[in-house]
């Protein structure tokens, strides 16, 4: 297992530190670089593009960032990297072109985004593929079972989490076959808290952080059965310094 001790160290922003989609969107450069200036670790989505390009981006289509029809994967880098999010002037970014702005000051928490084994093939090797030669602190997660098996497989030197949910043992037994791989983390929805299976992982040292937290009930809530939050929508520093 790599260590991922470091990833309670700071509030993580979802999405980049982003103001819910007003002014400065999630998942652009401008988020990125509010979070750094702020001095949070940054969590963002990976999509493939259809010239295999890794590209920071959320959903699967189009239509709620950038008000197109169609698919991601449908597009090239080129055509992609050209689309205004959310009617501003920042593009869809690259996963290259995020981490030239990053440049290793704050911590980078990458989530795969995956459709189907069939489909995903090349998503994982493609993210390491760009993230070689980075300086910096980042992690890798994912939902998808086959994307964290294939970062396992290429021996990816990064923590490998997964990305969960859910209340029912059933859930739990697999999550618990997700994290027979090896995993180092888990990043877990945090109204599902407490729980056994986040309970387990705790006590044996497996840091858990959660997502997505909104407000001071679920901060509270995240620091009371896990490690640390992913959050958005206000300002970590501000409640902190509010509630001390």
């Amino acid at each position: 297992m790599t260590s991922a001790d470091w990833i309670k160290e700071r509030p993580v922003a979802h999405r980049g530190y982003h103001d819910m989609n007003k002014q400065v969107w999630e998942n652009t450069l401008s988020a990125f670089s509010r979070a750094v200036d702020a001095g949070f670790a940054i969590e963002c989505d990976i999509q493939l593009s259809s010239d295999s390009v890794p590209m920071v981006f959320h959903d699967h289509d189009l239509q709620r960032l950038c008000g197109l029809k169609g698919e991601v994967r449908e597009r090239t880098a080129g055509e992609l990297g050209m689309l205004s999010i959310g009617g501003t002037a920042d593009r869809i970014p690259t996963l290259r072109q995020m981490l030239t702005l990053v440049k290793g000051r704050v911590p980078l928490v990458i989530e795969l985004k995956g459709i189907s084994a069939e489909e995903d093939d090349g998503l994982a090797e493609a993210v390491l593929d760009v993230l070689e030669g980075y300086e910096g602190k980042v992690a890798l997660m994912s939902f998808d079972h086959w994307l964290l098996k294939d970062l396992k497989s290429l021996e990816c030197p990064y923590p490998v989490g997964l990305t969960a949910e859910g209340a029912d043992p059933e859930q739990f037994f697999v999550h618990d076959e997700a994290m027979q791989l090896g995993l180092d983390f888990v990043s877990y929805c945090a109204p599902h808290l407490p729980n056994s299976f986040v309970t387990a992982l705790r006590e044996r040292g497996i840091p858990v952080i959660t997502w997505t937290v909104r407000d001071e009930i679920m901060r509270e809530h995240t620091y009371k059965y896990a490690d640390q939050m992913t959050f958005e929508g206000f300002d970590p520093r501000e409640t902190l310094v509010e509630t001390a």
